[in-house]
């Protein structure tokens, strides 16, 4: 039985002149591109990615990942769900928001009610049997291990065999080459996984010079927040929650590469309108 396909939109709660649509759909097709060619061969899902200029056009069952210019409170950005449970996203706009947005685009479609776990062994001491949390692009979430489609910004993530309990020879953890081993976290990474001894939940951060354990304490559903959301709420990302720089290597070189990209784009576009013409008559 073929999988339901899941619907993610893209949306611009901005002006217009801050986000254009062109925009938008740029990096809409950039992640739909990533989603159909990469992720969902990896992960076995089926979904789209779809542009929307605001929230009043988006159509029943689809889940937003909602582009604003200020989130206020830093905490809000990342995972959420509704009254009626279904995922939404908040993205604060910056020079990097496509990444930010891929990201969350990813984890909603991998786990899309945030409370998914895969039992494995702990990423901290690898006797312990613990139930680890799937957030794909949180090990190898920091821009340098972030990769370009069409000159749009994207996250790398996970493999399902990078929550295995052993490393093995020859087996793709990550999307890209940077995660080689099974529950490894990178710099500026994290992995979240609950100890059922305890009933405590924790984090593996890679922050600051080496990897920390963080004790999250006892988290529970009942209040209507999924783990997800509460352990975003808790984790403070500065490249997700600020984005990068204008300056930063990865937004300026995805900036010359899109160049590249309008240029043939540009080319094409010529063609087709000039066919067109030949077509109709009209000019």
């Amino acid at each position: 039985m073929a999988n339901m396909p899941m619907h993610v939109a893209l949306v611009s709660e901005m002006d217009a002149n801050d986000l254009s649509l062109s925009d938008l759909t740029t990096v809409s097709a950039a992640l739909s591109k990533q989603v159909a060619r990469d992720f969902a061969p990896i992960w076995g899902v089926t979904a789209t990615v779809d542009a929307f200029a605001t929230l009043d056009d988006v159509p029943p069952g689809y889940w937003p990942v909602t582009i604003k210019d200020d989130i206020g409170n830093p905490s809000a950005s990342g995972f959420h769900t509704d009254k009626n449970g279904n995922p939404f996203a908040l993205v604060q706009f910056s020079a990097s928001w496509s990444l930010t947005a891929s990201h969350e685009s990813l984890e909603m479609l991998a786990d899309p009610f945030g409370n998914r776990v895969v039992s494995s062994l702990s990423p901290d001491d690898n006797t312990t049997r613990v139930e680890i949390l799937v957030e794909v692009c949180d090990p190898s979430e920091d821009s340098k291990f972030s990769y370009t489609i069409d000159g749009v910004v994207v996250s790398d993530f996970y493999t399902p065999s990078y929550l295995d309990p052993l490393t093995a020879p020859g087996v793709r953890y990550g999307f890209t080459s940077a995660l080689t081993k099974a529950r490894q976290v990178l710099k500026g990474g994290y992995i979240s996984y609950h100890d059922l001894s305890s009933d405590h939940w924790f984090q593996i951060t890679f922050f600051g010079t080496k990897p920390e354990v963080v004790d999250l304490g006892i988290l529970s559903t009942s209040g209507g927040q999924s783990i997800r959301a509460q352990i975003d709420r808790m984790t403070r990302v500065p490249v997700l929650e600020r984005g990068l720089p204008k300056t930063d290597k990865m937004v300026t070189r995805a900036r010359t590469m899109m160049k590249s990209v309008d240029a043939g784009s540009n080319a094409k576009a010529k063609m087709w309108r000039a066919q067109i013409r030949d077509i109709t008559g009209k000019k």
